[in-house]
């Protein structure tokens, strides 16, 4: 009995299940956050609806805010018309209904303010700030992109200095893997920057209501105009509603009426409603059991009371088998994206160990027969895998297995990577030093490419790094995705004179670093 009554008091609303469902279906990817890696696969080009981070390692789409903003740092291409349409189409059809049923990060803000504390109720004070989300969007998410458009370094500026979704699901989602200890060397004052801004959005959950969704979230600020439009969500008859306040004093946001820009959908107010003026606007699945007798007997009101009854009675019924449908579909497509995600598509894996030529198993250095090496991969102890690159300085290609003999560094850097910049002297004097013994390659990404051949002739005009191209295979590049390349960078290989990869590292090097891996490598 008293478990009966713990879970009549504790069990999830019909509004959290599909939260929780859609937290999971957009984060479906579960071995990511087994292997630290973030899935690349095509599903990945397509946005969420809700705030949810592209490195998330359980991501299973694009975050439709990050992919905004690099689609307006791409000027002049096609990438902004479908980002934006993407946007304006989730915007007609659910408006910030996303925001309370939709959003990964939303869900996790109602959560911490289910921690019991003393809490801050909405007020003229934070009626005015809940404008300044138009701001961040304005600012942040627009204008520094346009502006940095034409730049070498684009500025997706939410994402790069506020966005909690990214630092906590992305970088301490990336970071808190053990598989990714080689990326705290990436670490630096933004992060720190970023890392105290998502605590206090965290802490600031739990006494406000939703403290970043309402203050902060450019995504939501944009739904937000299509509120009224919007062919899901909650509707005022304002020739029903007798402005008693009831609906408004139940909201946590801070509406001024039922389904304004500031209203995430959430239909609490229906249940208070005392003349069934506030309805769903979205399917009759989603209507709670208040409102469809609400509907019946406003729409049976000159019927005698036991037709109203009967009717009341057929339309609950329909209404329980549409939900058991709906449910029954929802869960066969979650089981379908779990099974693909971790079973089916594996762009996030390794190279199989199993496509070592069979030319290379008893190839030594100096061509005689010697002993067998190990299969291709991009870890530790496997045969690095090679492809053919082109080159900007020092020759037309070059091929790690063309190098045999020599020790082969391979950095994975771009123009647009401070980091990688910054590093890049430490190469130019270990390739001076080891001239003899040791061929350093510089590969820039796919990322920017048109920039880098007027950089490296500007910064590097007399150079003893071999400067070149990673084949195009999307943003990053074809040849660092093939060596387990994730999106971080800098990263550097470095391959013995048989060809065998004897050290990694996802991040910047110091020089001392750099020589003493190098050794290494010289030494086997």
């Amino acid at each position: 009995m008293k478990l009966k009554q713990w879970w009549n008091t504790h069990k999830p609303t019909k509004r959290r299940l599909i939260q929780l469902y859609a937290a999971l279906l957009f984060n479906a990817n579960l071995k990511g956050f087994v292997n630290g890696r973030i899935y690349q696969g095509p599903v990945k080009n397509i946005c969420t609806p809700g705030l949810n981070c592209y490195s998330c390692p359980g991501a299973s789409g694009a975050c439709p805010m990050g992919a905004l903003q690099n689609a307006l740092s791409d000027s002049g291409k096609t990438a902004p018309y479908y980002v934006v349409g993407i946007i304006l189409l989730y915007g007609l059809l659910f408006g910030r209904w996303i925001c309370g049923f939709l959003c990964p990060f939303g869900l996790i803000q109602d959560l911490l303010h289910k921690i019991k504390t003393p809490k801050l109720g909405k007020n003229r004070i934070t009626r005015v700030l809940s404008y300044f989300k138009y701001v961040i969007l304005v600012f942040f998410a627009i204008i520094f992109p346009l502006v940095y458009a034409g730049y070498e370094f684009p500025l997706p500026g939410f994402c790069k200095y506020i966005c909690p979704a990214g630092t906590l699901e992305g970088a301490v989602g990336l970071l808190s893997n053990p598989e990714n200890e080689n990326m705290l060397g990436m670490l630096g004052p933004l992060f720190t920057w970023k890392f105290l801004l998502m605590v206090i959005f965290l802490v600031g959950c739990v006494f406000m209501y939703r403290f970043f969704c309402r203050f902060f979230c450019p995504l939501g600020a944009i739904y937000g105009l299509f509120n009224k439009i919007s062919l899901v969500g909650v509707k005022l008859d304002k020739d029903a509603c007798t402005d008693c306040g009831l609906c408004v004093g139940k909201c946590k946001m801070d509406i001024r009426r039922v389904g304004d820009h500031e209203c995430i959908q959430c239909g609490e107010c229906i249940e208070v409603c005392p003349t069934g003026a506030i309805q769903w606007k979205g399917p009759k699945i989603l209507l709670p059991p208040q409102a469809i007798g609400g509907e019946i007997a406003t729409k049976n009101s000159d019927a005698a009371e036991s037709d109203a009854a009967v009717t009341l009675q057929k339309a609950k019924k329909k209404t329980r088998i549409a939900r058991t449908v709906a449910w029954v579909l929802a869960l066969a497509v979650l089981g379908g994206a779990l099974y693909y995600y971790n079973f089916v598509d594996g762009r996030d894996k390794t190279p199989s160990e199993d496509t070592t030529e069979s030319g290379d198993i008893t190839t030594s250095p100096d061509g005689e027969t010697g002993e067998p090496l190990p299969p291709r991969g991009n870890e530790v102890g496997t045969l690095c895998v090679s492809t053919e690159l082109s080159l900007y300085t020092g020759g037309e290609s070059f091929a790690v297995d063309q190098n045999r003999g020599k020790v082969t560094v391979i950095n994975f850097w771009g123009t647009w990577c401070g980091p990688c910049i910054a590093e890049l002297p430490h190469f130019e004097e270990v390739a001076g030093d080891y001239a003899d013994t040791v061929t350093v390659v510089a590969v820039h990404s796919n990322y920017k490419a048109p920039t880098a051949a007027e950089w490296i002739a500007k910064n590097y005009p007399e150079t003893s790094i071999l400067f070149a191209q990673d084949p195009d295979d999307g943003v990053n590049g074809e040849y660092y995705t093939a060596l387990g390349g994730e999106g971080d960078f800098p990263m550097t290989i470095i391959v013995d004179a048989r060809g065998v990869i004897t050290f990694t590292r996802r991040g910047s090097l110091t020089h001392d670093e750099l020589v003493t891996a190098v050794e290494e490598a010289l030494s086997k």
